[in-house]
């Protein structure tokens, strides 16, 4: 028996947030409930943020793994923190308030490095379509997750990363292999800009 798409997303206190449904361009086409936008499949704005350090061999990622109370993709990996614009909330704006809430931490010079659309079901028969703004910055501050949104934390290089994602792609949430391909793709501007 298929499970019922609004009784995965019933728990999560965000389900009544209104969320801003986009075109294909990132246009505005309307709002909607974060509930409605993802049991009925909408496309909306979205954001990754990728915080970034400097490690011993170069740049380094902040990756968190989803916590199993997450409405989807629990238990998986993706970038350091993932989520989406208020209505009337600018998307930078959001990532920064999004970062102290998630990773209790803050962030710094966070700025958007390119966007991409996906959409993924899932087995709960809830739908991300997204249009997904990559934002990169550097981390302020000690990390302490909130529990609800990541179970655990890991700072791992390009080269690591780039071996996981190859290795063991099933570990990783849907949208992340594209918002690191685009991070490490952009490698030399993005540490210029950020690690500098």
């Amino acid at each position: 028996m298929k499970s019922d798409p609004t009784d995965a997303i019933a728990a999560d206190p965000a389900k009544d947030d209104l969320l801003i449904l986009v075109d294909g361009k990132d246009r505005e086409v309307g709002s909607a409930t974060k509930a409605q936008t993802h049991v009925d499949g909408l496309m909306h704005r979205a954001f990754s943020v990728v915080l970034m350090r400097d490690g011993d061999e170069g740049p380094e990622l902040l990756l968190a793994k989803r916590s199993l109370l997450k409405y989807h993709s629990g238990g998986l990996w993706a970038n350091s923190c993932c989520s989406h614009p208020r209505l009337g909330e600018d998307t930078i704006d959001a990532a920064y308030r999004r970062v102290r809430e998630e990773l209790g931490c803050s962030a710094d010079g966070l700025r958007e490095i390119s966007a991409f659309a996906y959409r993924a079901e899932f087995d709960n028969g809830l739908c991300e379509f997204e249009y997904d703004h990559v934002i990169v910055g550097r981390c302020k501050g000690e990390i302490a997750p909130d529990p609800a949104e990541a179970s655990e934390v890991r700072w791992v290089s390009y080269d690591a990363l780039a071996a996981e994602l190859a290795a063991s792609p099933r570990q990783f949430a849907a949208w992340a292999p594209m918002v690191f391909t685009l991070t490490m793709s952009l490698a030399n501007d993005v540490s210029v800009d950020v690690l500098a």
